[in-house]
């Protein structure tokens, strides 16, 4: 029987692909459940990921620092979403970002080699796999268009939907440094949106 966490895994698994009972029930096998702390990392930069995280609960931030000491944010990972520095991952070299707990998080993590035996076992981890990088593929794509073609109030109102509910949880200078721009132009937007 999977507990709560694993359950909420396994749904999350199943609505993207059909998968047997057997592959269901490796998950409290293969995934190991661990806490961050707000300030502890995933994945530091200039670090060689070996995990896959899924977030039970809490948000992850993942931003890049460079060389003085300036943060950018890439994007956040809340609750039900898979979480790893990809290309360092797959190519096993140092990350060039941080992935950090911006709130008290519960995490499920599988070691990187465990994933690739499931994904070796079984076609329904193969499908699996193939969703989440399309999914990544697309999340990507859809991020620089928006980094191009769109003025900051329209990036904001596309965080809104992306993210429902996130910038209640999220420091505005963290949301002011996804969208690309300062918490002060961040907060002229905010109160141009409220309702007179």
């Amino acid at each position: 029987m999977l507990n709560p966490a694993y359950l909420r895994l396994s749904s999350v698994l199943q609505t993207l692909v059909e998968m047997p009972a057997y592959e269901l029930a490796k998950l409290n096998c293969v995934f190991q459940e661990i806490t961050l702390n707000t300030g502890e990392f995933l994945v530091r930069a200039g670090e060689i990921p070996s995990r896959i995280a899924f977030v039970v609960s809490g948000i992850l931030r993942l931003y890049y620092v460079n060389s003085a000491g300036s943060e950018f944010t890439k994007s956040f990972c809340p609750e039900n979403h898979f979480v790893t520095a990809y290309g360092a991952l797959i190519l096993q070299q140092p990350a060039n970002f941080f992935i950090e707990a911006i709130e008290d998080s519960f995490l499920l993590v599988i070691d990187y080699r465990q994933y690739l035996q499931l994904c070796a076992g079984n076609s329904c981890w193969q499908e699996i796999n193939h969703k989440l990088v399309e999914a990544l593929y697309l999340k990507k794509e859809k991020r620089e268009a928006e980094l191009l073609l769109d003025d900051a109030t329209t990036r904001y109102k596309k965080f809104l939907q992306e993210y429902p509910n996130l910038d209640q949880r999220v420091k505005q200078y963290h949301i002011a440094s996804y969208l690309g721009i300062s918490p002060v132009s961040l907060s002229r937007i905010r109160k141009n949106l409220q309702p007179n």
